[in-house]
Order: structure tokens, then sequence, then C-alpha cells
């Protein structure tokens, strides 16, 4: 165990050295889309929080989330302030990237308090209920801490953690051949095109989800979840939990509306990390189905499939 801690803690070090650089939008990734879902700007409108110190908004580090949103016809735009009831009418989807509670914007350390109130936590609940589309993504900690109260009121549990592979070094791949990337609608797609195979996420958290969710991808018994009281640092006190079948994403329907979430972010962006410019999400060599995937997931929130 202890040989296996050591490795695990190289491999973590090493991943931090790529993604905790300085990170850019990767401004000229632009994959085509052959048959955008609407016209430019004459789709629903999707908002991305950016009330809750988001560590992802739709002008920074989550502009190429916007951008091939944008390419696929639909209205993107930044959400500021606290959940109130109503949301803005017209809001199709919700998209809630690494929110943070603000004693932790400089200090990733615990404690890790929800970046939302109890109030606002209802209103969500409430407004999915009625059929609203929410799609929720929390990574490593300290930010899976702050969405763990947010998932828990739709049934998820979400960890503070880091979900680390003790097999290699690098980015998890998920894959169709060996059932860690589970066939599902939002894997399948409409038709072959839309079909992913393959998908790679950059560190994150692992989370438990309830028995009516369906899981999109799966660790399997290399993965242990190491959480500490400090992010980054992994020493005696870290604790090391097997978390095989847990889940990094998952969707489900609740009341009237749709949730998806996921417990990584890079994966659904385009990032230029440190000096040597490193890709680092959907603008990776070995990343390039992640872009269908968050079609997919966008489709089924808006209702294009079941």
């Amino acid at each position: 165990m202890i040989r296996k801690a050591c490795y695990i803690i190289l491999l973590l070090c090493f991943i931090k050295g790529n993604l905790l650089s300085q990170q850019v939008a990767d401004t000229a990734y632009n994959p085509v889309i052959s048959k955008p879902e609407y016209a430019i700007g004459k789709g629903p409108l999707i908002l991305i929080d950016e009330g809750h110190n988001n560590f992802h908004t739709a002008d920074e580090r989550y502009l190429p989330f916007a951008r091939l949103l944008r390419a696929d016809g639909y209205r993107v735009k930044g959400l500021k302030g606290e959940f109130k009831e109503p949301l803005p009418n017209d809001t199709r989807i919700l998209v809630i990237a690494n929110a943070l509670n603000s004693i932790n914007i400089q200090n990733w350390f615990l404690p890790t308090p929800s970046a939302f109130s109890d109030q606002e936590i209802d209103v969500l609940e409430k407004w999915v209920g009625r059929g609203g589309s929410l799609f929720l993504i929390a990574d490593h900690m300290p930010m899976g801490g702050a969405a763990e109260a947010l998932a828990a009121a739709f049934g998820f549990k979400f960890t503070n953690g880091f979900a680390a592979d003790t097999s290699s070094p690098g980015p998890a791949r998920f894959y169709r051949k060996d059932n860690t990337l589970l066939s599902c609608s939002i894997t399948n797609g409409r038709n072959l095109s839309e079909s992913v195979n393959k998908v790679v996420t950059f560190t994150g958290q692992a989370f438990e989800v309830p028995n009516n969710a369906i899981s999109i991808l799966r660790f399997d018994q290399r993965y242990l979840l190491l959480e500490t009281d400090t992010a980054w640092v992994f020493d005696s006190r870290t604790r090391y939990t097997p978390i095989n079948n847990w889940s990094q994403g998952a969707y489900m329907k609740f009341g009237k509306g749709r949730v998806v979430m996921f417990g990584e972010a890079a994966m659904f962006t385009a990032q230029l990390a440190g000096p040597s410019q490193v890709r680092v999400g959907m603008n990776s060599d070995y990343a390039e189905e992640n872009y269908k995937l968050l079609l997919n997931i966008i489709h089924w929130l808006d209702r294009k499939f079941e």
C-alpha cells in the first residue's frame, strides 16, 4: 500500500505540473459542426453560472465550451448573481462549472463550504422539477466540496478528493470497448455519427449516483479516491478509497426536468497550459471525441432525444 501510495502521489504531481500551470483558453480550437442543431443565434438560451466565484466562465476558461455551443446554434450567456425565482423565462439549460465558496477562491484547503445557499439550492431543485435542465460540473477539491450540497438535492453523492489511476500517469481514458464508457442514450447519440467511443478526463473527482441515474463514465479497479486537507498535498493523513464502479459522469430525469452531473471540468473546454502551451481538454490529441459527448449532453438536456 505504501508503494502504491507513493506511486499515485508521483502521478498526481505529474498531472499537477501540467494542469495547474497558467491556463488560458485555446481560441484556435474550432471543431466543424456539419449540421448545426439550430441556425446560428436562433437556438434556445443556455446560461453559464458566473455568480459563484466560478473557476470556469463563458468568457474565460469555458470560452471554447461556449463557442462550441454557439456554433451549434444555441445562445450562450453568463449569469451573474445568486439564483433567485424566477430564472430568466427563456432559459433552456443552466450550466454550473466549478463554483466555489468565497473563502476558497485562493485557499484550496479545508473547510470547503457550499458555494450555494440553502435558498439557492431550493430554487434550483424546484426549477428542475418544473422542467428545467441543469448541467452541474464540479472538479476535484475544493470544487467537489463546494457543490456537494447542490448535488445531494438530486440524490448524487459528490466527493471532495482526487480520482487517480494507480496504473499509469496522465489523463484518465474511458472506452466503450472496456465498458468504462457506458453505452447509453447520451453516448450513442441519435445516429452513428454522434456515437462516442472514447472520452478523456483530466483528474477530477468521483461520485456515487442514485438508483434512477444512468452512469456515463465508470471507474474500474485501477482507480482510488485521494482525500486530503489541502488540494494537491498528499501525505500520511491522506485517505485512499477504492472507487471501482463509481462514476465521473451521469444523468437522469428529475420531476419534469433533467440533470447531468460531471466530476471533471477541463474535459469540456480547450486550454493551453504552462510555458509550453500543453493542450488540455477537447483540443488534446487523444480527446478528439470529447466535443461530441458535450454536444450529445446538451442535446439530451434540450430534449432532442430520450
